[in-house]
């Protein structure tokens, strides 16, 4: 064939996590500190409704929206942790993990030209969806100094007259950071004062260290404009039964469904019931959980401090983000030399974006055995790096 690929598509750049992970797949016994995924099972009474379900020959397609006690169980979910109020038949979708919610979210609302502002380092997936979207990405470079969050003053800073929609994404991946309800409330005044629209990426609203997690949808003003992205991946420890959720005005909620149908049909059905169980009997399997990321959490910040190495304190998901500046190499040559001379994979920061270069991604989804054996590890290296 001589005929010319997407253009769009051949320019978008490669995953940074899956570049990198091209060179663990080729070493033995690796210590992966990479992935961001829990490291519990699925809880066993989840699992179990998921294997009832197909005991019973429930393995046809559901609706296109899901199933309707799934959204009702999601829109009770959001109302006694947010105090927001959903129609599960108008305003809530089920979807193919958050990804997907994030995908069809943007190409329901941007038209061609429109700017989506995005905070980084962020998810790796914000700005490839902005590009297929045929939107244009505006980059707001997150600070150390501000303890990554997003700013008032840098949000203004990138509004223009294209600005379409702002992606929150918090508590972040990667840098660990969260957004308190001051600090969403002083962006919530820009965000209507622009009229502008909202995706809130909330995926690892359980998983929060310091208070409660406060969505953006909760302030006066901002649910009417206001996408509300979230999953079953982290919280409940389902990555692989791929399923999310979306909630929004019913005017949205109506295009996203529109390309979700043709593109997808229906969430998986098995993947359905098991989450109605998460949703009504798994607060005690998020805290069991939540408890023991903290307590690693713990134990890499005060690491970190032992070995002088900068690294701001995370208050959500199961990242750190330290600093490597220091060594005057890239965050993916530290990483490499790292993966080479110790057998530890870890992600370099500018995987998720040009502001992430001279910081590493370690995840803490690992057991504390193995986090102690990478620090070892990565405290051997320091050493060395600093006596040459």
């Amino acid at each position: 064939m001589t005929k010319e690929l997407s253009r769009k598509v051949t320019s978008i750049k490669q995953s940074g996590i899956r570049k990198f992970f091209d060179l663990v797949t080729e070493r033995k016994n690796v210590i992966s500190l990479g992935v961001g995924e829990p490291d519990f099972d699925t809880p066993w009474h989840v699992r179990d409704e998921g294997i009832f379900s197909l005991e019973k020959g429930k393995t046809f397609y559901t609706a296109n929206s899901g199933l309707k006690e799934l959204r009702k169980e999601i829109s009770n979910y959001i109302q006694r942790t947010q105090n927001v109020e959903y129609d599960p038949d108008k305003e809530i979708m089920v979807t193919v993990g958050g990804s997907e919610a994030i995908d069809i979210g943007l190409r329901a609302i941007v038209n061609d030209e429109d700017e989506v502002i995005i905070p980084q380092p962020s998810y790796v997936s914000y700005e490839p969806c902005t590009i297929l979207a045929n939107a244009k990405p505006v980059i707001i470079n997150l600070k150390s100094e501000n303890n990554f969050k997003l700013t008032a003053e840098e949000l203004s800073n990138a509004i223009t007259d294209k600005t379409k929609i702002l992606i929150l994404p918090f508590p972040n991946n990667p840098t660990g950071a969260i957004m308190e309800k001051e600090d969403l409330e002083k962006i919530a005044k820009i965000i209507i004062e622009h009229d502008l629209y909202v995706m809130s990426d909330e995926i690892y609203s359980e998983l929060t260290y310091k208070g409660k997690h406060v969505s953006i949808a909760t302030l006066d003003g901002m649910k009417e404009r206001t996408i509300l992205i979230n999953g079953f991946s982290k919280s409940y420890a389902m990555t692989g039964w791929r399923l999310g959720y979306a909630c929004a005005p019913k005017e949205i909620i109506r295009q996203m469904m529109k390309i979700h149908q043709y593109a997808i049909m229906c969430a998986p059905t098995t993947s359905q019931y098991a989450a109605i169980e998460a949703l009504k009997n798994g607060d005690k399997d998020i805290e069991l959980m939540r408890n023991s990321y903290n307590q690693r959490r713990r134990f890499l910040i005060n690491t970190f401090k032992e070995m002088r190495v900068e690294c701001f304190e995370p208050y959500g998901a199961f990242y750190v983000f330290p600093c490597i500046k220091e060594f005057g190499m890239t965050s993916e040559e530290f990483a490499t030399k790292f993966l080479e001379e110790e057998n530890v994979a870890l992600i370099p920061g500018n995987a998720f974006g040009d502001s992430g270069e001279y910081y590493l991604r370690i995840s803490y989804a690992y057991s504390l055995e193995k986090l102690k054996i990478a620090m070892e590890r990565l405290s051997r290296f320091i050493y060395k790096l600093r006596n040459n």
